[in-house]
C-alpha cells in the first residue's frame, strides 16, 4: 500500500476525535428517563454509539408513537448540556497541525444535528476542511456514501484517501469505499492498520514525528 499517494485524511468523530462514552450515555439515558424507561443496556449502548440519533431513538423506542414523542423531546432537549462530558482525544490538535497543509482533513460521522455545536464548543472549525454528517447524505454509515462525498469534494480516488475509525460501521464504510482503513483502539476490526494513539498516524503516513 503506497502511503505517498494519500492526499486526504478522514476521521470518524465519536471514539476517534473524542471520548464520548459518558456524554452519549447521559444523552440517551436522559431521553429514556423522560419516558420512565430504564437506562440503556450494554447492547443498546453499543448500538447507539455507532448509529445516527434517528436510528438510535428508533432502536430504543420501537413503538411508533413513543418514537415520535422521544424524537420531539430529544430535539427540544438538545446536546449542549452533554458537551462538557466529551473529552477531546490526546494528540488530536498536534496531529492536525502536523497534517496541514500537506493533507486535506475531513470528518465522516453519523452525528447529525449535534455536530455543529460540538465543532463550535471545541473551536474545531479550522481543523477540518470538510465535515460530512448523517444529515448530509441519504445513507449514513455503514454505507460508504459519506466517504464518497468526501472524495468527490476533494477530487480524489480511493487510493488517495485514508479513513480512521473505531467501529464496525466505520470498517464497513471504508470497505465499501475501497479506501485504506485505520482502526483506532479496536483490535476486533479488520483494518489495514491498528493504532492506539493518534500520533501513530504520522508513522503510517511516513511523516516526521508530531511535535
Amino acid at each position: 500500500m503506497n502511503m505517498n499517494s494519500i492526499r486526504v485524511v478522514i476521521f470518524d468523530c465519536d471514539g476517534v476525535l473524542f471520548d464520548t462514552v459518558q456524554a452519549n450515555k447521559s444523552y440517551y439515558n436522559r431521553v429514556l428517563a423522560r419516558f420512565n424507561k430504564p437506562e440503556m443496556t450494554g447492547e443498546q449502548f453499543a448500538y447507539v454509539h455507532m448509529h445516527t440519533a434517528d436510528e438510535s431513538i428508533a432502536h430504543l423506542f420501537p413503538d411508533e408513537k413513543e418514537f415520535e414523542a422521544a424524537q420531539k423531546y430529544r430535539k427540544e432537549m438538545g446536546y449542549d448540556p452533554f458537551i462538557p462530558e466529551m473529552i477531546i482525544e490526546p494528540g488530536l490538535m498536534a496531529l492536525i497541525k502536523r497534517l496541514k497543509p500537506e493533507y486535506k482533513t475531513a470528518v465522516a460521522t453519523n452525528r447529525s444535528d449535534t455536530m455543529p455545536r460540538v465543532v463550535e464548543a471545541f473551536e474545531l472549525s479550522d481543523a477540518f476542511d470538510l465535515i460530512v454528517t448523517a444529515r448530509d447524505v441519504k445513507r449514513p454509515k455503514p454505507h460508504p456514501e459519506q466517504l464518497f462525498r468526501v472524495m468527490e469534494h476533494f477530487g480524489v480516488g480511493p487510493h488517495e484517501a485514508i479513513y480512521l475509525g473505531d467501529s464496525s460501521v466505520d470498517e464497513a464504510a471504508a470497505k465499501g469505499a475501497n479506501i485504506c482503513f485505520v482502526a483506532y483502539d479496536n483490535r476486533d476490526l479488520q483494518a489495514d492498520f491498528h493504532i492506539t494513539r493518534l500520533e501513530q498516524m504520522v508513522e503510517i503516513l511516513g511523516l516526521s514525528s508530531v511535535d
